[in-house]
């Protein structure tokens, strides 16, 4: 098979930051996707529904208008966000999750909820106005191991949760164990993940074997081999409970490089020839167009897209770092080589 075309793909999980930054990124997500859940951990973060109207032009403001991207916004979960706020998020037409960050987890998370007891009554509402928790899903605990934090959290915090709300609609996002895996599989049909490009060709080996690789750390991070197999056979099984986020989160090369580097791959400018070459290793790429394009607009309860977008097998170099301002984004898998290529769009290669 040397062409593929899908059903236009949505990122069900994006990073296009702020100001200049989103200038320099957004586009590689336009130019492929139909739509995008754009997260909400800024600086401030993204709490209330004026917030986030105001992101939302701010991102469509960079953005080629005859892309038809849609940025779907977010609101960024506190222990204070009120049932209010939630019913003016529902109303809106333009909000289609809420984000939880456990406080201290990742990027911009020090505003995250620090007891989800706290969070009842807004729980509660998103339930009550179908707004689905979208879940960074690790314990912080300073006790638990890096490597833990993931299986931690299903057990500590997600099953209850689930218990205690159960008209709740969850999104796991980025899952990167074999445990969460089977969390997802075996749990009720109102609970779903995403899975990244990169934790479906990488393991912790790769970050940290020969010399560390800042360019492949991320949080949640790495994880065994063991674990990206069964992220692949998640991701190539045709289980709808399982979609595309890309979790593509830049920084600038100067804070990737540095004593204390950011958390995050930047992976929106070679994310579909990525998805693919993960899909033609299981032997499933007839199955990238369900994982892609359908699974998760029918989970949020929207339409699939009716565009499309073709895939080419046509080798290609990627670049080793793409310009942002006064410094560069280094992409995944930067300075390989890759089989597949999008037919169009500014991504690199493209």
């Amino acid at each position: 098979m040397d062409e593929i075309t899908l059903t236009r793909p949505d990122d069900w999980h994006l990073h296009v930051r702020d100001g200049a930054l989103t200038q320099a990124v957004a586009g590689y997500s336009a130019a492929v996707f139909g739509r995008a859940i754009i997260m909400p951990n800024l600086k401030p973060p993204v709490t209330d529904v004026a917030a986030a109207r105001a992101y939302r032009d701010r991102i469509r403001g960079v953005i080629d208008d005859a892309s038809g991207f849609e940025p779907l916004m977010t609101l960024y979960l506190t222990d204070d966000t009120t049932p209010v706020t939630i019913a003016e998020a529902a109303a809106c037409g333009f909000i289609q999750g809420i984000k939880l960050y456990p406080a201290g987890a990742t990027t911009n998370s020090d505003a995250g909820v620090t007891d989800l007891a706290r969070c009842h009554d807004a729980l509660a509402a998103m339930a009550e106005h179908g707004l689905p928790l979208l879940v960074h899903g690790e314990v912080t605990a300073p006790d638990v191991d890096v490597f833990d934090r993931e299986a931690a959290f299903l057990e500590e915090r997600l099953a209850p949760l689930l218990e205690r709300h159960p008209s709740l609609r969850v999104v796991l996002e980025h899952v990167t164990t074999a445990r969460a895996t089977e969390f997802v599989r075996h749990g009720p049909s109102r609970l779903a993940a995403t899975i990244t490009a990169h934790h479906l060709l990488l393991n912790r080996n790769d970050m940290l074997v020969g010399g560390i690789r800042p360019h492949h750390y991320c949080l949640p991070v790495l994880k065994r081999e063991r674990d990206r197999a069964a992220l692949l056979e998640a991701a190539t099984s045709g289980n709808p409970k399982f979609f595309l986020g890309t979790d593509s989160a830049p920084h600038p090369r100067g804070a990737k490089v540095a004593d204390c580097g950011c958390a995050g791959v930047f992976s929106a400018a070679t994310a579909m020839p990525a998805y693919a070459e993960a899909f033609e290793a299981a032997g499933a790429l007839d199955r990238l167009e369900g994982f892609a394009s359908h699974f998760g607009p029918d989970f949020y309860g929207l339409a699939r897209n009716t565009d499309s977008l073709t895939l080419r097998r046509h080798p290609w170099s990627v670049p080793n770092a793409l310009p942002a301002g006064d410094d560069v984004l280094v992409p995944l898998r930067a300075g390989e080589e890759m089989a597949w290529q999008t037919v169009v769009g500014p991504q690199a290669g493209g």
